[in-house]
């Protein structure tokens, strides 16, 4: 496997023009983001509880089915993948440690964050945050383990909603000062803030913001962005956002006609998803080692 989707995102987030990562947490979702023409996705810790395990997020997900998720999506697809890795499964030796696995699995960037475990969504009353040197002390970690100096390492800070926004621009600089690769203050409230934000970090390193359906953000574009000097609009539960909806229709249709056809036009059949998935090459591939005999 090379490297090259470390050094692609690298380049990539130096542009104006933010960049749009669409929360993934499976391989199909992955390959229809591919498919869609988007540059990366992001695959959301939150979207992961929610779709395999059916769980809020709330910090209930280990590091190894992140890890294995991640192996599965780059087996899929060769877009960059920026992994949500919480905070980090533990302390600055588990950091480490959840780089190198990670990296290993196929990350591109590690998004590591200052919450308190197990951590709770960025948009949800009642989080902590660990002190700024502790958190500091896991950024190290983090990149030193790393074994590609492509391989981005994302500061997120939660102190905002804790211990207010001067701490969170305090944090920020020391996680900058650190050598984080991209600075992701969480949950910002105004447009004031972020262009604060905006014009104390944007010169010097890569910001991130997230833009989930229903969160706290004061902006809902990544067109909003650009001007703000924001380089990364994560959209990290936009797809499950859309699906869950649909797929209560599709149930309650089920459950009161017994049957899918006054919906049909507007699903997949199986040769659809089969096109989709791409079932003729991997047939034509069977073919070319035998797999016929």
């Amino acid at each position: 496997m090379t490297s090259d989707h470390r050094a692609r995102l690298r380049q990539r987030l130096q542009h104006s023009t933010p960049l749009q990562a669409p929360g993934v947490y499976d391989g199909l979702s992955a390959l229809l983001v591919a498919q869609a023409g988007f540059e990366c996705a992001f695959l959301s810790g939150a979207c992961l509880s929610f779709a395999r395990f059916g769980r809020p997020d709330m910090g209930l997900v280990s590091a190894s089915e992140v890890a294995e998720t991640v192996a599965i999506l780059r087996d899929r697809v060769e877009l960059p993948l920026i992994i949500d890795i919480d905070t980090g499964f533990g302390n600055a030796l588990n950091v480490a440690r959840t780089v190198r696995d990670f990296e290993r699995a196929g990350a591109s960037a590690l998004q590591l964050e200052d919450q308190v475990a197990p951590k709770r969504c960025g948009h949800m009353a009642g989080k902590a945050v660990i002190p700024a040197g502790e958190m500091v002390g896991k950024l190290r970690a983090a990149l030193d383990a790393r074994a590609d100096a492509n391989t981005l390492i994302i500061a997120r800070t939660d102190a905002l909603a804790v211990n207010g926004f001067e701490d969170a621009l305090e944090r920020a600089e020391r996680y900058l000062a650190a050598g984080a690769d991209a600075l992701f203050i969480e949950a910002p409230t105004t447009v004031a803030q972020m262009d604060i934000i905006g014009r104390r970090f944007g010169g010097r390193v890569p910001l991130v913001h997230n833009l989930v359906e229903g969160g706290n953000s004061p902006v809902r574009s990544a067109a909003e962005l650009e001007p703000l000097a924001y380089r990364l609009a994560l959209y990290p539960a936009a797809l499950l956002h859309r699906f869950t909806p649909l797929a209560r229709e599709l149930l309650d249709v089920i459950r009161d006609t017994g049957s899918t056809e006054s919906v049909r036009a507007q699903m997949c059949e199986l040769a659809d998803m089969n096109d989709l998935l791409g079932a003729t090459e991997l047939l034509a591939a069977g073919e070319r080692y035998g797999g016929g005999e």
